[in-house]
């Protein structure tokens, strides 16, 4: 048995609407069976979101406040006052911060920005940089990606004499602030019909209503902050985001020419996983680690010589910002390791003064990625007494829901379900962890604590092609609900595996389907490679990708997980050097059984945890998931107790044997014939003394004629005096297999031939046949 190591959420696309859709739409089948496991159910839903265009791109104007908005900007330009873009030090923040920039000053007004530094003001509105504002003339404030959670600063900028508009797209509270105008796309009875806007969405919106037309030129912009924020990639999320990479792909914009330079990215190439894995990180690192504004300059500068200087600055940022995540991380692991028991439903929360807040979102998130919890984790800072913060969660945790609960000791918070920052005093540090534990308990179950994956498309190797794979992309963008496609190939035999990579860490395949054969590899999956044994079946998820060698190109499936509910029997029988062995097998999940007391004290010195006898495994109802047989039984019932106690899930055979019987065999009754002949023409036989010349006579081995010797003795045929074989009178009429000794050695010789020498298959179905039954009830056993 392979145990996956997340739950498997496979989609079954009804099999009459994927064929409506691939004849319909003319799309490849693979293509259909994805729509249809995403929820489309009607032809005309599938055409929209395929060949979505800007007639799916909704009125500004259905935004509560937009008339006003625009009516009080207009006033500003036509006025000549000062207006203040207040943006936020993330990818989004920054996108939308140079959104308003850019529209405003095509509109002629005068405009300057300001974002705040994540270590001095914290996040969201700031009354320091609102009183800076104020003393530079600032008349007009305008929030990007921020300013719904901002109460108190912005009744401050109001007291001040300045208006205020906020434009945000994060979760809202219950009280609201005093703005002169708010546009949020998820406000209560908002007639806006797309909630999921990123702030970035929200301020082309707004420069939208300014403009009074679709401001094109934007649209990389919006693409870089969706999705860079992981907001949603549906809706007309989806058709800004197309459309800004159809832009980069053709761009000759200094600012993505210098993020491509700098990345090692062809202009041509870019796509969604680019500005995710690329160009996002690189932007948010500069306000992880101090002022954010260089990211702005890099957009709005027309000087590509000062745009490439940016461009690496920020590369540099963002491989300090690495170095600091990593350090970090290790130091978290190493506090949860050491002072908490991470079990059950809980939620993490750790922390340490000296960690940059700028990176603890990132750090987070590794951290959930490692033990699957809800995570908190928190710099210290002593001198002002406060934990600051960043929060990832889980399916099933609602972060911002489950923070407001602890609002009265939480004094500063905001976010989404899956994400939250928050600022609070240093003495609360216990109660909010204990608080959100018990939160914990409430809504989250053990089963919610394994990750969740779902897999959209089950497939047939046949439908597996350098063509369908290449189809698949008619659907991107890819991202925030709306993932690339995760597939799954069910009940697949593995032709080939070995590990490959300097450190043997990674695995490679050769899947086989009939007469089809599929390349897989697994980069840091190295361990299936000990964990596959003969003839097993196994299902895997993954992606598909198209892999070109030497022009060729070919399938492959990039290995994300594996599993099997077959059990499994490793053949490790004739290798004698256990460190060849030992270390394919998962050591603290495995008995080691020993039949002979002989080979414990044999093996003790090399294997020295979990070595049990069978009556010792039995007696104390010891059980693990794996079973290692160090030495032969002495007989098949010895092993079928053992078999049919627990229902093993892997089963190492090594079967070690210091002497076999097997290849020497049963002398014939040609031989016994002969020796009792020999015995009887002399009456006696000087054994200990001429045994080597009467083996070199007949050609048998001292080991036979000893056999024989105990075999007559054991029949009554001969008397052993002093060494001397002394043969009796009257003897009785026996058979040879009446002898103990005979009889030991015929059941040991058939038991070696099918434990020992038996090819793997027949060993295999030898196996089967004995571990149908199950003698001792699985509550009565305890695990290792």
């Amino acid at each position: 048995m392979i145990q996956s190591q997340k739950r498997w959420r496979i989609s079954r696309p009804n099999d009459e609407l994927v064929n409506t859709f691939e004849k319909e739409l003319t799309i490849p089948r693979v293509c259909a069976k994805v729509l249809v496991s995403r929820g489309f159910n009607s032809v005309e839903d599938a055409k929209n979101f395929l060949y979505i265009t800007e007639e799916h791109i909704h009125d500004p104007f259905l935004f509560e406040g937009m008339e006003k908005l625009v009516e009080r900007v207009h006033q500003a330009i036509d006025a000549d006052e000062k207006i203040m873009i207040y943006g936020d030090y993330d990818a989004d923040g920054i996108t939308s911060t140079t959104v308003m920039m850019k529209t405003l000053e095509a509109l002629g007004a005068d405009v300057i920005f300001k974002i705040p530094n994540r270590f001095i003001d914290g996040y969201g509105p700031s009354e320091r940089l609102f009183q800076q504002a104020f003393d530079e003339g600032v008349k007009l404030i305008i929030t990007v990606d921020n300013g719904i959670s901002g109460i108190q600063q912005i009744q401050f900028a109001k007291d001040l004499g300045m208006d205020v508009i906020v434009t945000d797209h994060h979760e809202p509270g219950d009280v609201l602030p005093a703005a002169d105008v708010i546009i949020h796309p998820g406000l209560k009875d908002t007639r806006y019909p797309f909630s999921h806007l990123a702030g970035v969405g929200v301020a082309f919106k707004v420069a939208h209503a300014l403009l009074g037309e679709i401001p094109k030129d934007l649209f990389y912009l919006v693409a870089i902050g969706t999705i860079a924020d992981l907001v949603s990639v549906k809706g007309e999320n989806r058709y800004f985001v197309q459309e800004g990479i159809k832009q980069m792909r053709k761009t000759t914009n200094i600012a993505i020419e210098a993020l491509a330079n700098v990345s090692g990215v062809e202009i041509n190439t870019i796509n969604e996983e680019t500005i995710g894995f690329m160009f996002g990180p690189r932007i948010n690192a500069v306000g992880r680690l101090g002022e954010a504004a260089p990211g702005v300059e890099l957009f709005i500068t027309e000087d590509s010589n000062r745009a490439l200087a940016l461009a690496n600055m920020l590369n540099d940022k963002n491989k300090e910002r690495q170095a600091i995540v990593k350090q970090i991380t290790e130091e978290a692991v190493e506090i949860l390791e050491q002072n908490h028991t991470i079990e059950g439903p809980s939620v993490i929360v750790v922390g340490k003064e000296g960690w940059n807040p700028g990176v603890l979102g990132i750090v987070a998130s590794k951290l959930v990625e490692k033990y699957y919890r809800p995570t908190i984790v928190l710099g210290f800072d002593p001198d002002k007494q406060i934990a600051k913060g960043s929060a990832r969660s889980i399916e099933g945790f609602h972060m911002y829901n489950e923070l407001a609960k602890n609002s009265d000791i939480v004094s500063h918070f905001g976010g989404h379900p899956m994400a939250a920052g928050m600022t609070f005093p240093l003495e609360h540090i216990d109660e909010f962890r204990e608080r959100l534990n018990e939160q914990a308990r409430e809504c989250l179950t053990e089963e919610q604590l394994i990750p969740v994956v779902s897999i959209d498309v089950p497939l047939e190797m046949d439908e597996i092609s350098t063509e369908s794979i290449q189809s698949i992309q008619r659907l991107s963008p890819f991202g925030m609900g709306f993932a690339k496609p995760v597939y799954c190939i069910e009940n697949i035999q593995v032709n080939s595996v070995k590990k490959i990579g300097s450190a043997q860490n990674h695995v490679k395949m050769e899947l086989m389907q009939g007469a089809i054969l599929l390349d897989a590899v697994g980069f840091g999956k190295g361990e299936l490679a000990d964990e596959i044994a003969p003839a097993t079946k196994l299902s895997f998820i993954g992606d598909l990708q198209i892999n070109e060698w030497n022009g060729r190109k070919k399938p492959q499936l990039m290995i994300q997980d594996a599993r099997t509910n077959e059990w499994q029997l490793f053949d490790i029988r004739g290798v004698r050097q256990v460190n060849r062995w030992l270390p394919t097998i998962p050591v603290s999940q495995t008995v080691f059984v020993c039949f002979n007391k002989e080979s414990i004290s044999h093996f003790e010195s090399v294997v020295s945890e979990n070595i049990w006898s069978l009556d010792s495994l039995i007696k104390e109802k010891v059980k693990a998931n794996c079973l290692c047989l160090l030495d032969l039984p002495e007989d098949e019932e010895q092993l079928m107790n053992l078999l049919q106690y627990h229902d093993w899930k892997r089963i190492y055979a090594h079967f070690f044997a210091s002497e076999s019987t097997y290849f020497e065999g049963l002398p014939t009754r040609e031989q016994f014939k002969w020796y009792f002949s020999f015995l009887a023409k002399r009456k006696t036989f000087a054994l200990k003394q001429h045994i080597q010349q009467l083996s070199k006579h007949t050609g048998w081995s001292q080991n036979t004629i000893n056999f024989m010797s105990k075999v007559f003795f054991e029949l009554d045929f001969v008397r052993i005096e002093g060494g001397t074989l002394v043969l009796n009178e009257n003897l009785p009429k026996r058979d040879l297999s009446e002898a103990p000794i005979y009889q030991q050695r015929t059941k040991q010789i058939d038991l070696e031939q099918k434990l020992l020498y038996a090819p793997y298959k027949e060993l295999k179905q030898w196996f089967e046949e004995r571990k149908a039954v199950q003698t001792v009830p699985e509550e009565e056993q305890k695990w290792i």
